[in-house]
Formats: structure tokens, C-alpha cells, sequence
């Protein structure tokens, strides 16, 4: 796959596939189309996107549905891109981990925007980083201790990321949570300690830990 990649419009309303086509690939953007979320299954696995961009409401399934699997082996960034815009609409699909959310009927040039917000954001993304005996793919959402697959969940993944990009510095909560829950703290960060405590166990034999910092957050570190 080429740096740029291809973006995945996953809809099943021809006009806004062919739309959306056109104003893509005018600016230079090579795309693919699926109708279907069987049909964008099979594009998946035959070449990964750089960005998907997904209705809700598809003849075979819901969208939100197929994220959440997606969720389970990807990070590839994902605009939701549906009629359905009440803002608990919103809140579940950034919640089953979309990255970003824009209702029907919407103006053109935002969605420009925000796909090419989404494409800039991929392209800091690395195909992979290594640390010691960490091997992290953050799009296919693994990571390996001396080629031993960690069986990461999605917010395992997400949150071993955001600390092996930055070792050694304190990541507070409230930082911890926007990045790999997409939203503020909760009322207690009972959620967060968890993970933390199932990955500091899967990093067994990295030589890396991730130790609490009173008052501040976590910190990703040799042990």
C-alpha cells in the first residue's frame, strides 16, 4: 500500500457515494466504494484503508455494530457519516470508537475538512514502532514482546500507544481518557486502572512497565 493509501466510503445511497467520489478524487484522493458492510469487509482484508468513511444504516447491518468489531483488530480513523444526528446518535458513535461524526445533509467542503483533518492524523500514524522487545502495528492494533502476540483489546492497543510514543512522560488521566475513550473523565478513573493493571501484566518481558504517578497520571518506563 502507497503512503496515501485509499479512503473507504462505506454507504449504501448511490448519489452520496458518487458525490463524495467525485469531490475525493478531484483533489487527488484514490477511494473505493462499498455498499455494504460485507462488501467493506472484503476490502479490508484484501488492503487496509487510510480512512473509512461510515453510514449507520446499511442494507445488511449497523454501522455501529461493524466498528466495534473493527475496533477489535484496527485503529484506521473512521468518520461516521449519518442521517441519525441526535446527540445521543452522536455520543454512541464516538463511544463504539469512531473518530469523528457529521449528520446528513451536510455541506461538501466540512466533509472535505474532516477527511482531510482524518488523513493528516494517519499520516503520523507509524505502520510500526519498536521499543526493546516491543513491537507495536497501531493500525492493525497488535503488539508483540519478543514476537509473542500481547492479545491487546482495543483500548489496551490505544492506550500502549499513546505510551510508547512518549516514554518516560507523565500522561495525566484526563489525557489518557479523551485520547482512548474519546471523551472526559468519568466520575472515577475505575475504567482506566483496569487496563492499565491487565496491560502492565501483558508487558511481562518487554523490560517496560507503567507505573502511577500520585495526583498526576501514568508513566511509561524501564523497569
Amino acid at each position: 500500500m502507497d503512503k496515501q493509501g485509499y479512503l473507504l466510503m462505506v454507504e449504501d445511497e448511490p448519489k452520496v457515494q458518487a458525490n463524495n467520489k467525485k469531490m475525493l478524487e478531484r483533489r487527488g484522493y484514490r477511494t473505493k466504494q462499498a455498499y455494504t458492510l460485507s462488501e467493506a469487509k472484503a476490502i479490508i482484508a484484501d488492503e487496509p484503508p487510510r480512512v473509512i468513511v461510515l453510514d449507520i444504516q446499511l442494507p445488511d447491518g449497523n454501522g455501529l455494530g461493524f466498528l466495534h468489531e473493527l475496533r477489535q483488530t484496527s485503529n484506521v480513523p473512521v468518520l461516521m457519516l449519518t442521517a441519525m444526528g441526535t446527540r445521543e446518535d452522536i455520543l454512541r458513535g464516538l463511544e463504539a470508537g469512531g473518530d469523528d461524526y457529521l449528520s446528513k445533509p451536510y455541506d461538501i467542503s466540512i466533509f472535505l475538512k474532516r477527511v482531510e483533518a482524518l488523513l493528516r492524523r494517519a499520516d503520523l500514524i507509524p505502520d510500526e514502532l519498536r521499543i526493546g522487545a516491543l513491537s507495536i502495528s497501531p493500525v492493525a492494533n497488535k503488539a508483540y514482546v519478543n514476537g509473542e502476540d500481547m492479545c491487546l483489546t482495543s483500548k489496551e492497543a490505544s492506550l500502549l500507544m499513546l505510551f510508547a510514543q512518549r516514554p518516560d512522560k507523565v500522561l495525566s488521566t484526563e489525557y489518557l481518557y479523551k485520547e482512548a475513550w474519546g471523551q472526559g473523565m468519568a466520575d472515577d478513573d475505575n475504567a482506566l486502572k483496569t487496563v492499565i493493571s491487565r496491560l502492565r501484566k501483558k508487558l511481562a518481558g518487554s523490560g517496560y512497565t507503567i507505573a502511577a504517578e500520585r495526583y498526576e497520571g501514568y508513566i511509561f518506563e524501564r523497569e
